[in-house]
């Protein structure tokens, strides 16, 4: 291998590394308009945007995703905690506004009993549809043979054996 083409390789590498890289790690969402001054309320802010859902992306908290409504929320966490909210009423403040499905880890309570337990209803009822499905077929009844007058008969009305002149 010459010595262009080893360069040309190594380039080649070190250009997918950073492009891995910057696509992987978290907080590039986060635009440096969005930075507050005060390093520890920045770590707060950051804090509560990683418990906050993205209502467009929905699998992502606000901290990670880069999509305008996830912005304008983590601006209103920044702004609250500018305010002197403390992590609870900021959160409380935002599920006030958005309901429950903000959190990523919502609370256990009678409105959201479907969403943590409907995924192990779904396995239960699925259970029972293989378990109903299964215990039909097994009591489906296996057909009975043919006689041997049956099969005599068969036989003849398919072509395969002469007809008999007895048989009416």
């Amino acid at each position: 291998m010459t010595r262009a083409a080893r360069h040309h390789r190594l380039l080649a590498g070190a250009a997918a590394l950073l492009v891995t890289l910057a696509a992987a790690s978290p907080g590039w969402t986060i635009r440096p308009d969005e930075i507050m001054a005060d390093p520890k309320l920045e770590v707060r802010a950051r804090a509560v945007g990683s418990e906050l859902r993205c209502l467009v992306c929905q699998n992502e908290s606000i901290d990670d995703s880069d999509a305008d409504l996830a912005h304008d929320l983590r601006m209103l966490v920044r702004q609250r905690i500018l305010a002197g909210d403390s992590d609870a009423q900021v959160k409380a403040y935002i599920v006030a506004r958005y309901g429950d499905y903000v959190l990523l880890k919502p609370p256990l309570k009678p409105e959201t009993y479907l969403l943590w337990f409907g995924p192990a209803i779904m396995v239960v009822i699925a259970g029972g549809a293989a378990a109903a499905f299964f215990r039909r077929k097994q009591l489906t009844a296996e057909p009975t043979p043919l006689s041997a007058d049956q099969d005599r008969r068969l036989a003849m009305l398919m072509g395969d054996v002469p007809s008999d002149p007895k048989e009416p």
